[in-house]
């Protein structure tokens, strides 16, 4: 496809479609992935067989208070779970999820063309590079125009000689404070957006500042905010005034944690906020006049958020958190802008 075509469309794992065909989507999800970066190992030798013994019903409890203490549950490379985890989705009236693997956890394009071929749904591939602590090894010699250049040609051509083409570039992975080779990647990534026409979402720091930072270098590098995901901050900005300062910058507002329940966050000093709390920022958020620059995912990883283990799943936002929207008074276009428009405008290449 000529790249004057491919302007207005969609473009999936299994070629472009028209916005129109995106119905209610996902913004934020991983259907494979190896997480095992963020394995805390235990310091403690009576919990040393805990940590490494496969999650099971027996230890489920352990396992999500805390999931980043098991190794086994923060590895979910399984297709054919994969395939049946989606399909609940599906099945609830879901038809389509970004899946925001990037290098350095695994994303692996042939196997999501193949689950979306099996489960019907439209799945819009990321590019891009997650944090530092995953980066090849060589990436301080790589230049930031050579990254530039390889998320131009996989969302022109392909990635390797798949055919296979991303949508979205990202999710760009930043930790706090950023490194050097994060900073490239951004810039990178706002010269590929200028390009190619497609949106960036961003695995912000866990601060508060964070996201502003990440504005700051994206805008610098001449990227369109407007085009720009803000992604996790659940677990980032409690604050009103601080969520109210960053929806000014002009960028797109993404809680996608939904379904953690658990206030535990093992990884920050903040407290995870639950579903509740999370709507309660929305509607902030919507009375401020920021609607249409809002997204909802559940960030799935770890075996533990899995149907087959008893967690909430891929259907939770259409099975739970859309009917408890209606009942705390969100209107029908709210709702409509959060899980199909605003995703549908956002993955739109320009």
């Amino acid at each position: 496809m000529s790249e004057e075509h491919s302007k207005g469309i969609v473009q999936t794992v299994l070629g472009p479609i028209s916005p129109l065909k995106l119905g209610p989507t996902s913004s934020h999800e991983h259907l494979l992935l190896d997480f095992s970066l963020v394995f805390k190992p235990p310091t403690k030798a009576g919990e040393l067989k805990k940590a490494y013994e496969p999650v099971t019903m027996s230890n489920l409890g352990w396992v999500c208070y805390d999931p980043f203490r098991n190794y086994d549950n923060l590895i979910t490379i399984d297709e054919d779970v994969a395939i049946k985890e989606a399909s609940l989705f599906k099945q609830a009236g879901g038809m389509s999820m970004i899946d925001t693997t990037s290098k350095g956890i695994k994303r692996d394009p042939q196997a999501l063309a193949r689950i979306s071929r099996l489960t019907g749904l439209n799945i819009v591939m990321g590019s891009g590079y997650y944090i530092d602590m995953v980066h090849p090894s060589d990436m301080d010699q790589i230049p930031e125009a050579q990254i530039a250049q390889e998320i131009i040609e996989e969302i022109s051509i392909g990635v390797g000689c798949t055919g296979i083409k991303p949508g979205i570039i990202g999710e760009l992975g930043c930790s706090w404070p950023m490194t050097t080779n994060e900073r490239k990647v951004l810039r990178a990534g706002a010269q590929a957006q200028r390009e190619s026409g497609a949106s960036i979402t961003v695995h912000p720091g866990r601060d508060e500042a964070a996201p502003f930072e990440v504005l700051d270098i994206l805008e610098e590098a001449g990227a369109d905010l407007s085009r720009v995901i803000i992604c996790h901050l659940d677990r980032t900005i409690s604050d009103v005034k601080t969520l109210l300062d960053l929806a000014q910058r002009g960028c797109n507002l993404e809680y996608d944690f939904f379904g953690w329940e658990i206030s535990n966050f093992s990884l920050s000093e903040k407290d995870m906020p639950n579903d509740g709390q999370r709507l309660d920022f929305i509607e902030v958020l919507i009375k401020a006049g920021y609607g249409e620059r809002i997204l909802i995912g559940q960030d799935m990883f770890g075996k533990h958020r899995q149907a087959r283990f008893g967690g909430h799943g891929f259907a939770h936002i259409i099975e739970n958190i859309i009917p408890r929207m209606r009942e705390r008074g969100f209107s029908d276009s709210s709702i409509e802008k959060i899980t199909i428009r605003n995703p549908a405008r956002i993955l739109t290449l320009e």
